[in-house]
C-alpha cells in the first residue's frame, strides 16, 4: 500500500520562524509596527505572509489593502532569503525523513512559504528530486488553518493518480486544523508548540523530533 507525506516546511523540517518574523519586522519597522516573538508564537507562526501583514494591520487599527499587501510580501521576500542563506538550519532528521517516505509513496511540501523560499531549502538539503510537488503560499484561495492548502494537496495527489491514504505532519496548532479540516490523519512535531496545546488542536499523534516519527506512528490509522 503506497501512503503519500505532506509535510509543512517552516518550523517541520527547516528551523526557520525566527528569520521569518525578523524578515517581517524589516518590513514593518517603516510603519513604526513590530511584531514580538511572543505575539508572533500565538497568533501568526501558522499563517502565510499576506495573512501575517494582513492580521497585524488590521490589529493595529490600520486598513489596508489587497495591492498593498502584495507589496508588503514581495518587500519581504528578499529580505527573507538573505537572512535565510546566512541562517540556514535543518531539523536534524529531515532529510532521511523525505528520503525514507518517498519510498512509501509521494512526498509534498504544504507550507505558507513561497516556492523559492522552500525550493533553496529542499536543494540545500539535497532532496529536491525527491518531493513531487509543492503547495506553496501562492497556490491556495487560503492560508491555514484553512483547509484549503490541504485540500489542494490531495486534489493534486489524486490527478498523480494516487489513490491510497495520505497523512500529514505539521508542527502548530493552525496546520493541524487545516490538515483535519482536509480530513487527514495529521502527526504533530513540538518544535514550535507545546504537546498539550497540538492535542487540543487535534493531532493525531505527537513527537518530540523528526527521529520519532517512525512509518509505523505515521501510518497507525490509515
Amino acid at each position: 500500500m503506497r501512503v503519500a507525506t505532506l509535510l509543512d516546511f517552516d518550523g517541520v523540517l527547516v528551523d526557520s520562524e525566527p528569520v521569518h518574523l525578523a524578515a517581517f519586522n524589516d518590513v514593518l519597522s517603516s510603519f513604526g509596527l513590530c511584531i514580538s516573538p511572543s505575539e508572533y508564537e500565538e497568533h501568526y507562526l501558522s499563517l502565510d505572509d499576506a495573512g501575517v501583514f494582513r492580521q497585524v494591520f488590521e490589529r493595529g487599527g490600520r486598513a489596508i489593502h489587497r495591492q498593498e499587501v502584495l507589496a508588503l510580501v514581495a518587500a519581504k521576500s528578499p529580505r527573507f532569503m538573505a537572512r535565510f542563506e546566512d541562517a540556514f538550519r535543518v531539523f536534524p532528521g529531515a532529510p532521511e525523513l523525505i528520503r525514507r517516505r518517498r519510498l512509501r509513496g509521494p512526498v509534498a511540501i504544504v507550507s505558507g512559504a513561497l516556492e523559492r523560499e522552500i525550493a533553496f531549502a529542499l536543494e540545500r538539503m539535497e532532496v529536491r528530486d525527491q518531493v513531487d510537488f509543492i503547495v506553496d503560499a501562492e497556490a491556495s484561495t487560503a492560508s491555514k488553518p484553512d483547509p484549503a492548502p490541504f485540500r489542494l494537496a490531495c486534489e493534486t495527489l489524486r490527478k498523480l493518480g494516487h489513490d491510497g491514504p495520505t497523512i500529514a505532519v505539521e508542527d502548530s496548532m493552525g496546520g493541524v486544523v487545516s490538515a483535519k479540516g482536509a480530513g487527514l490523519r495529521c502527526v504533530a512535531v513540538t518544535h514550535s508548540y507545546s504537546a498539550q496545546r497540538l492535542l487540543e488542536a487535534g493531532a493525531d499523534g505527537i513527537v518530540a523530533d523528526l527521529f520519532a516519527l517512525t512509518d509505523e506512528l505515521l501510518e497507525g490509522d490509515v
